[in-house]
């Protein structure tokens, strides 16, 4: 009788552990997915901001170099991993977004990208609006280009006139 006891105490504590490990394993794969969609679109948003700072800098050629870089991330895109509030989204700026980076990269007429960016700003805010952005982003306005833009820097520094008008703009909303 004392060996039965033993016995299923034994083989109740090992099914409690088995229990545990699978339960510890099936957060790890749930974390490792969640990385992979958050990181998803990242990369994007990354891309978008090295496109501006570029802008901000006034070098044409740096910003062509960094628009393809965009690209590259936004063809990197897996829509399968995208939450469906981004999906739907992507889904609906995807095109425009990937034609302005194109369009971006492939001249380095500084006047030309800076009039496309104008659009691939407002489509990469429709796509982080629906994110749950790592940091801050800020969305800053310019009334001289009447044009928006996103930074990570409450600080505005406004691509559209680099240095010669750099801080005209204000932030007009905050993204969390």
């Amino acid at each position: 009788m004392k060996n039965t006891i033993t016995t299923i105490a034994a083989v109740i504590t090992i099914l409690f552990s088995a229990n545990a490990i699978q339960a510890n394993t099936s957060k790890t794969e749930k974390s490792a997915i969640e990385i992979a969609e958050s990181t998803q679109l990242q990369a994007v948003y990354d891309a978008y901001f090295n496109v501006k700072d570029a802008l901000i800098k006034s070098d044409s050629k740096l910003t062509s170099a960094k628009a393809k870089d965009l690209v590259t991330a936004i063809t990197a895109v897996k829509m399968d991993k995208l939450k469906s509030n981004e999906h739907t989204v992507w889904m609906k700026v995807m095109k425009k977004l990937s034609s302005d980076a194109k369009s971006i990269s492939a001249t380095t007429d500084l006047k030309k990208q800076r009039e496309t960016f104008k659009s691939l700003s407002k489509s990469t805010y429709d796509l982080i609006k629906v994110s749950s952005p790592d940091q801050p982003i800020y969305k800053q306005y310019c009334p001289m280009a009447d044009a928006d833009w996103l930074s990570k820097e409450k600080a505005v520094k406004n691509p559209y006139y680099g240095s010669s008008m750099l801080t005209c703009g204000n932030v007009v909303e905050t993204i969390k």
